[in-house]
Parts: C-alpha cells; structure tokens; sequence
C-alpha cells in the first residue's frame, strides 16, 4: 500500500508540475524592438557590365516583436525609403530611381511585412510580404539574432542575407528588362541594432 500511494503521489505531482510549466512557455514575453539607424546596414549587390557593384539604403525603419520561446507572437516590419539608396555613382542612382527601374516617384517605399517566423537549424526564419514597386511577392528571410545588455539596456543584434529577382518585382522597365547587362539577381544583406522598447 505504501508503494502505491507513493507512486500515485510521484505521477500526482508531476503531472501538476507538467501542467504548471506549460502556460509559462506559451506566454513567454515579446520584446518589442525599434531600430537603432545609425548602427545599422541594409546593402544590396548587383551585377553591372560582368562587375559586382554594392550599394545601400540609408533609412530603413524598423519594427519587431520577437522571443525566440514564443515565435508565434513574434512579428517584423521594415520599410524601405527607396530614394535614400545610395551607390557611389549620382548619374547610376538617379537613373535607379528613375521610371524604368524603382521609380521612386510613385513607389517611394518598399515594405516586408512578416507575420511568421520560425526556427531554422542555423538560425530563424520570417515569412511574409515583400513589395516593391507596388508589387506584392511571397519571400522568406533568414536571419540571426542575439541579444546584449549595453548601459543597463537591452539590444537585439539581428542580420542575414537573401537573394531576390528584380525582374519579379517590376524593377526594369524597356531596355532594362535585359539582364545582360545588369543581372536579375540582386543579393540583399543587413546587419541591425535593435533597441528594446519593452520596460
């Protein structure tokens, strides 16, 4: 009789103990995180005349809800002011802005919008909404992401890299829909500083 009412007392409190862990899991907190722009890149490498050349976007606005142990409430945002990119070269830019290829005029900002994301084995994953040029496209990014205590606050260290095709979103209009001189693909690269907006 011991016995048995010591081993009903052993399942009794782990299944209680079960029972109590799980919520905390489910109701991990989300930090939210705005970007910090001065300590962040977003860059973009693209092939023209057989050479690779690189340029950057200089506001990027950023948005997340993220904790790794509750993916299922986490989000991102980013929005894209596409007249700030920037390449070394003002007569390339201003033609990259131009009608042809982001036209600006109309489409002054590209957006992704990630409502999942997932653990990956190197990492996470956000999928979502990409547009540009007004044009909405499925994509996925892989990312990295750790955080750090600096000043007594809480910073979130997130970059990754993703390979889009510009011809899929618009951006090359007449003679620029050729890719032998400017190729298709463009690879997209970011290393942000998030600061925690959550107390």
């Amino acid at each position: 009789m011991v016995r048995v009412s010591l081993a009903v007392t052993c399942a009794a409190a782990l299944l209680t103990a079960t029972a109590m862990a799980a919520p905390a899991t489910a109701t991990a907190v989300v930090s939210r995180y705005t970007l910090d722009q001065a300590k962040s890149t977003l860059e973009f490498t693209f092939t023209q005349a057989g050479a690779l050349n690189k340029g950057h976007f200089g506001r990027f606005p950023v948005s997340m809800d993220f904790s790794a142990d509750n993916l299922a409430a986490s989000r991102l945002e980013v929005g894209i002011e596409v007249n700030s990119l920037d390449t070394g070269d003002k007569d390339r830019d201003d033609t990259l802005r131009g009608a042809d290829l982001f036209n600006v005029a109309k489409f002054p900002q590209a957006h992704f919008s990630a409502t999942q994301i997932q653990k990956t084995a190197t990492g996470f994953e956000a999928s979502g909404k990409l547009t540009i040029r007004g044009v909405a496209r499925d994509a996925r990014v892989p990312f990295t992401f750790r955080t750090a205590s600096e000043a007594g606050a809480t910073v979130g260290y997130m970059s990754g890299k993703l390979t889009i095709r510009r011809l899929d979103f618009g951006v090359g209009q007449g003679d620029w829909k050729a890719t032998d001189q400017v190729g298709n693909d463009v690879i997209v690269s970011f290393a942000l500083r998030l600061v925690s907006a959550t107390p």
